[in-house]
């Protein structure tokens, strides 16, 4: 659903005519639940047919823009084509499912120890990019990820988790979590990227066709100094008396300041599901417009038993095709064994051993740049890839 329409405009839309009275029971729920959201059970139908393990490949669902930060000659520059990829990425992440689906839809919660593998093939020079994926807790739910692209020398880790409420309306979602972009530089050195995330807010509960919008500020920290901000709850015009005019869904606003200045040096505005602009200039700087490219994964009957789409399989398949009752019962199969694993682990005194992560309890480089900014919270845990996956060889 184009970030531009309304509950008003698509009432009940997202939900079939014999689901009504499920969803309206499914909203009461949420009204009266007390606690973290994301524990709460959905109805098959309001449910996406992807697990949240796959939310990573949204990063690089562009590579080119992604390999091109390799390409920047200055500090300066590299700090514009990291915001360019970086709001880039939104749509993907965002909207993808108002456009597949018909409103947006609750992800499939990963199991602990989940894995999702794939990339993005090497292409006119803009080298081969890895994607690796775990979820490495499941209460609460953590999923970490490490993207790679070798031939550029580009590297980002990072891990998310939801805290999710319901206020006003609207369902709530702090995303906790960041991740740090690592840039090797010709003379040898790097330049290091920090990245925090927006918070989401999920409207048109009410009428059945629920869409996200970003709302507060995010940061990319450079190590050398220069600072995005990017501001979601900015309004795309100001009227007299600094009324908001031509206000729009999915409209943001950033600015690029240099080493110890609050002066903007660049100024970008615009739609991230869209087109923006650079502010002074009227010269495009992102447009979404174009088909990404999905990520390449092997085929699932190669897969491991915890790979995404093999362990989801069913359940996808019940959702795609509305056999809600297989979705269901597949469902809670899943479910049930992860429960039947905690129980005999707990029984046994032993713990799930990580595959490809180790957990660190403060990340020195958030600590680092965040001071730069004053970061809130001022530290944070990550999870650290263990290079022990190998790839596909890269092919032009």
């Amino acid at each position: 659903m184009s970030g531009t329409q309304t509950p008003s405009e698509l009432p009940g839309e997202g939900v079939p005519a014999a689901q009504k009275t499920s969803w309206t029971t499914f909203v009461k729920s949420i009204v009266s639940f007390s606690g973290d959201l994301s524990s709460l059970t959905a109805p098959p139908f309001i449910l996406s047919p992807i697990s949240l393990t796959e939310f990573p490949a949204y990063w690089c669902e562009r590579p080119a823009l992604f390999a091109a930060i390799a390409d920047a000659q200055d500090e300066k520059s590299r700090s514009i084509a990291v915001l360019k990829w970086f709001i880039s990425t939104l749509k993907g992440q965002y909207t993808s499912r108002n456009e597949k689906l018909g409103s947006e839809k609750k992800p499939l919660n990963p199991v602990l120890g989940e894995l999702f593998y794939g990339y993005w093939p090497d292409h006119n020079g803009r080298g081969q990019t890895n994607l690796v994926v775990e979820q490495v807790s499941h209460h609460p739910p953590i999923t970490a990820y490490y993207i790679s692209n070798p031939t550029k020398g580009l590297a980002l880790q990072g891990h998310s988790a939801q805290k999710t409420s319901f206020s006003s309306g609207s369902i709530v979602v702090k995303q906790i979590g960041h991740a740090v972009l690592t840039v090797d530089l010709p003379g040898g050195g790097k330049e290091e990227f920090l990245i925090t995330l927006p918070r989401l807010r999920i409207d048109g509960i009410w009428y059945g066709s629920p869409y996200i919008e970003l709302t507060g500020l995010s940061y990319i920290q450079s190590s050398s100094g220069w600072l995005s901000t990017i501001d979601y709850e900015a309004k795309e015009g100001r009227g007299y008396f600094g009324f908001s005019i031509g206000a729009k869904s999915h409209f943001f606003k950033a600015v690029l300041t240099p080493p110890g200045s609050t002066n903007p040096a660049k100024k970008y505005d615009g739609l991230w599901h869209e087109t923006s602009k650079d502010s002074d200039t009227g010269e495009v700087f992102t447009d979404v417009r174009t088909p990404k490219e999905e990520v390449t994964v092997g085929p699932v009957e190669q897969m491991a038993d915890f790979e995404s789409r093999k362990l989801w399989q069913h359940v996808a398949r019940g959702i795609r095709e509305g056999d809600y009752e297989l979705a269901s019962r597949e469902k809670s199969k899943i479910e049930n064994e992860q429960r039947q694993r905690r129980k005999d682990e707990q029984a046994a005194g032993t713990r799930w051993p990580l595959k490809h992560f180790e957990h660190i309890e403060s990340d020195p480089v958030y600590e680092r740049l965040g001071k730069l900014f004053n970061a809130t919270p001022t530290t944070e845990d990550t999870y650290v890839f263990m290079r022990n996956r190998d790839f596909p060889p890269a092919t032009a």
